[in-house]
């Protein structure tokens, strides 16, 4: 019931007409960020969030816009998946299994709405699974001292490389170079410069908004710089939308069991996205049989994989909300909005922000509705944003990034090193070096740092205290479990993963 009071409390919040429009604002131009191939949420999230330093948005209304953007991204990664079998980022990769041969026989514009409405019940069902299980983790998560939180940040970083993960050494390494960052500046407990090498602007340590713009953003159009696509690609045409409620009906089922797989998938950490969507495909091929048709073109093969990574996109948010601790690579630029903004996402959040909270949880449910009345009638709108060329559209998100990051602190400095940020990111990504675990060193390492310093000072220096509990003991078991798992589970999954997409329609 008290469940019940907070969400009302938070629809009222995310109902005004202020924040109601930066919802829609969000959602919009959520999609068309998902549309294009290789940018992403986690991308669209990034660029944003100087956008909302730049228009001073309240703590609330910033939450709300980027958090539509993340939903408007999942949504929208569908759209070169089917019609360019192209994903538009990596959750969207079991889209064109069946997305792409279902467009070639002319049914695009079905393809695309059967994607909609799935995404719209997997967002549902994810939200559904937050509202319930996120109050009670954050009520569990009060039992946590020092010592069980630094087990936790740890767990965090042990999982960071996910079972599908391509070379968790790799993600590792990552994370240990975003801890190091985090330490460069003044040590608050004992007044000690650390890395700053006698440069005022780092005294107060690296801002990561600036990191967060430059490796994503700034990365990104050099990327495309490299490989000069310039041009627009050729695509299916989308055709008139034939679909009827007999078949909408045939994927309720395959949706549902699709939201479920993805949400709990989006809970566990170094999971996300990709993997629930695998998981709702390959399953739901297996649990179909010779009854389905999947890979020629079954509108539950493509139900199926977007109710999954629209579910998780929810369930990445409970560890992020209740433990301070992001769920996939999206969650953690959010997390360092909320940071940037002095709010400590855990589980006091639910106590001393809980307006902001609700807010965004209520965003979440009012967003999908706003996401299938936007694709539905504007899909034709979104599928000719693929065909202007990138060169026009990214220096324009980049002159974005740039105006943002400069009203923030009206700081040349800041802009130059956004700058080598991007040029980092550039280097470590041809090095297929991971980004997110970059990010998420530089947000976690100042709180691993303190509780560290709690918890031996709560014990006169014992070390010992680290695992001095069943709970800690717990999390530090799991954190072995999370490096050993892509090493025992992931070589499996990703042969599957693999050989699922071989079977699937040639990229023409």
């Amino acid at each position: 019931m008290e469940t019940l009071q907070f969400l009302i409390d938070g629809f009222a919040v995310a109902l005004t007409p202020y924040n109601l429009m930066f919802a829609l604002f969000g959602a919009f131009i959520g999609t068309l960020i998902g549309a294009l191939p290789g940018l992403g949420p986690a991308n669209g999230v990034a660029i944003l969030i100087p956008l909302a330093f730049t228009l001073g948005l309240p703590p609330e209304t910033a939450m709300i816009l980027l958090t539509s953007v993340y939903a408007g991204a999942m949504y929208g990664g569908r759209i070169s998946s089917i019609l360019l079998n192209i994903p538009g980022d990596e959750p969207a990769m079991m889209t064109c299994l069946d997305g792409y041969p279902m467009a070639q026989k002319g049914r695009a514009a079905d393809a695309l709405a059967i994607s909609a409405i799935a995404s719209f019940s997997g967002g549902l069902i994810g939200t559904l699974g937050l509202i319930l299980l996120a109050p009670v983790l954050a009520r569990f998560a009060l039992t946590f001292g020092p010592a069980e939180y630094f087990a936790l940040f740890m767990l965090a970083f042990a999982t960071l490389g996910g079972i599908t993960g391509k070379n968790p050494v790799k993600t590792i390494v990552a994370a240990a170079l975003g801890v190091m960052i985090s330490t460069v500046g003044i040590d608050i407990a004992t007044g000690t410069q650390r890395y700053t090498f006698g440069v005022l602007e780092l005294f107060e340590g690296i801002d990561f908004i600036l990191a967060i713009v430059g490796l994503f953003a700034i990365s990104e159009l050099l990327f495309f710089i490299e490989s000069k696509a310039g041009a627009g690609r050729e695509q299916v045409q989308v055709g008139k939308l034939t679909l009827t409620a007999k078949e909408v009906g045939a994927t309720v089922p395959t949706q549902v069991r699709g939201g479920i797989l993805g949400f709990i998938s989006g809970v566990l950490p170094g999971a996300g996205a990709s993997l629930g969507s695998f998981i709702s495909y390959t399953l739901e091929k297996q649990y179909l049989g010779k009854r389905g048709r999947f890979g020629e073109g079954d509108a539950r093969g493509i139900a199926a994989p977007e109710a999954g990574n629209n579910g998780a996109s929810s369930g990445a948010l409970v560890p992020m909300l209740t433990l301070g601790v992001p769920g996939s690579g999206t969650t953690a630029v959010l997390l360092a909005m909320l940071i940037s903004l002095n709010i400590t996402p855990g589980p006091l959040m639910f106590t001393q922000n809980a307006d902001i909270v609700w807010g965004v949880i209520a965003a979440l449910l009012i967003g999908n509705v706003l996401l299938l009345v936007l694709n539905i009638p504007l899909v034709g709108f979104f599928v000719k944003l693929l065909s202007v060329p990138p060169m026009y559209l990214l220096p324009i998100v980049t002159m974005v990034a740039f105006v943002g990051i400069y009203s923030i602190s009206h700081s040349t400095f800041d802009l130059y090193f956004m700058i080598a940020f991007g040029i980092a990111g550039y280097i470590l990504r041809k090095l297929e070096i991971p980004l997110v675990p970059i990010i998420l060193g530089m947000l976690l390492g100042p709180e691993m740092e303190k509780n560290l310093g709690h918890a031996l000072v709560l014990s006169d220096g014992d070390w010992g205290i680290l695992w001095g509990s069943p709970l800690a003991i717990g999390l530090w078991g799991f954190a072995a479990l999370g490096l050993a798992a892509p090493y025992l589970i992931g070589p499996l999954l990703r042969r599957r993963m693999g050989a699922a997409i071989k079977e699937g329609p040639e990229s023409d």
